[in-house]
């Protein structure tokens, strides 16, 4: 039997089994899918030749973050291409407020309300880097300064009725809303106002790029650097109970706490186990993939340039439908997130085509199949899009757990997105990562920093595994470096 044992190969569980194996330790991953990749996979399913992102589509972290600063993807073949315009937010009317790489072009194109998106953002984005290794840690030690205390100042100011005092028109308030919403939580939130800060921070600063054919090869790169250093990934195999690593001195799960409870049975009790009962799930995504045999019309100018869109409306809209996936309801008009990466990337379709990535927000469990609504929600502000389609697939948020366990009801986050939630997950303990049994460790999205393609979960959870499990104090980091 291996030394560690890791189960699910999204990007966490496979950067937590990529330090450890560096680390020198045997390791082994299992994997319920045909497939590694969990929430990072790309196949073919709507045409041939039309490669989709079934989850993850967009990458500002993989450029950010810290584990991926240091294992460095393009060193291990992974090719990122950055759209000029990280994201663009259409309004009616055949208007767009574009979030675009160089911080400069975007206030120029902010009309009375540029100076103020340069003040928000500008001295983030000289700190990028210090930004994202707070945001990234195990929300456990102080802020750093003074990036801890310029964030602070942004989140109060974003997440009560301030939010409105800096600007003066529509473009801006709803380009910055639109961000906001990736938490799926009403925007005006403390979360929603972080994931604001840091996305629209990495706009300016690395951008949003694409992997060149898709985000399956990060984790294939992870996978190999893995077995390059003497592990195993066993697929197909569906753990029902921890049971079968007796022997191992560490087991990880990069699952959410639902799984965690399944696997474990009633060696979970007392506190944990009552906490884990109580972990609450959010609002969820219905995700329509669309083969098309041209690029997307978009009415306003600048939108074709972007990789990344929200299709949401003004300010208000997008604020009116987030309360409503809140409420446990449809929105008539609900956020749209679409991904176009035929922008930068060629090899997404045969030539002259382009795939189309779109999801919604909807209620958790949620058995709706959006295709229309969605397809109507692209109209608005593409007309012309329908007659594109060359074909489409839909996964409702109901059937998104038989894609990947960890998406219960629908839910992409792997837990709803409250203040709570975000620092205490999954449950109110000083380490987040170590569960009650001994040797076992969470390392999913439903740890801390949370959701996202940054792997940081499972550098933590490897980090405190390695210190308790096996008394090696290597930094994770100087480990990717080596």
């Amino acid at each position: 039997m291996a030394d560690a044992v890791v189960v699910g190969s999204g990007p966490n569980g496979l950067a937590a089994a990529v330090i450890l194996a560096r680390a020198g330790l045997e390791v082994e991953v299992y994997e319920a899918a045909d497939r590694i990749g969990g929430g990072c996979r790309t196949g073919e399913v709507t045409l041939p030749g039309f490669k989709h992102d079934l989850c993850a589509g967009a990458h500002p972290m993989a450029v950010a973050s810290p584990f991926f600063r240091a294992f460095d993807l393009a060193a291990h073949g992974v090719e990122l291409l950055t759209p000029q315009v990280s994201y663009a937010h259409p309004l009616d009317g055949g208007r767009a407020a574009l979030a675009w790489r160089d911080l400069e072009h975007t206030v120029d194109g902010l009309g009375r309300d540029g100076r103020a998106w340069q003040r928000l953002f500008g001295p983030l984005v000289r700190r990028w880097e210090d930004l994202v290794d707070l945001i990234m840690s195990d929300m456990r030690h102080p802020p750093v300064e003074p990036v801890g205390v310029l964030l602070g100042a942004r989140m109060a100011e974003l997440s009560t009725p301030l939010w409105n005092a800096r600007f003066r028109e529509d473009l801006a308030p709803a380009l910055l809303t639109g961000v906001a919403a990736h938490a799926i939580r009403p925007p005006r939130s403390a979360p929603g106002a972080g994931v604001s800060l840091l996305l629209g921070t990495l706009a300016h600063a690395g951008g949003w790029p694409v992997p060149r054919g898709g985000s399956q090869v990060i984790v294939d790169a992870l996978a190999e650097d893995l077995t390059r250093h003497g592990g195993r990934i066993i697929t197909g195999h569906r753990v029902d109970d921890l049971g079968e690593f007796g022997s191992a001195a560490a087991v990880l799960l990069d699952t959410a706490p639902a799984e965690l409870q399944r696997v474990a049975g009633e060696r979970l009790s007392g506190g944990y186990a009552y906490a884990l009962d109580k972990f609450r799930y959010g609002g969820a995504a219905c995700k329509v993939d669309f083969a098309l045999s041209g690029p997307v019309p978009w009415q306003a100018r600048g939108c074709e340039r972007a990789g990344t869109l929200h299709l949401a409306g003004s300010r208000a809209e997008i604020v009116a439908a987030e309360k409503a996936v809140a409420a446990g309801r449809h929105a008539e008009r609900p956020y749209v997130l679409a991904i176009q990466p035929g922008v930068v990337d060629s090899t997404r379709a045969p030539a002259g085509k382009h795939t189309f990535y779109t999801y919604a927000h909807v209620p958790n469990g949620s058995t709706d199949d959006l295709t229309e609504t969605i397809t109507a929600q692209v109209e608005r502000f593409a007309p012309g899009f329908r007659d594109l389609v060359l074909a489409t697939n839909v996964r409702t948020a109901a059937t998104m757990p038989a894609h990947n366990a960890n998406y219960i009801g629908g839910d992409i986050s792997a837990g709803a997105m409250t203040l709570r939630q975000t620092l205490f997950r999954p449950a109110p303990r000083w380490n987040p990562y170590r569960t009650p049994l001994p040797g076992v460790y969470l390392c999913s999205a439903a740890t801390p920093p949370g959701p996202g393609v940054h792997a940081m979960n499972g550098l933590h959870a490897a980090h405190h595994a390695l210190r308790r499990e096996f008394g090696i104090r290597t930094h994770p980091l100087d480990l990717l470096r080596a």
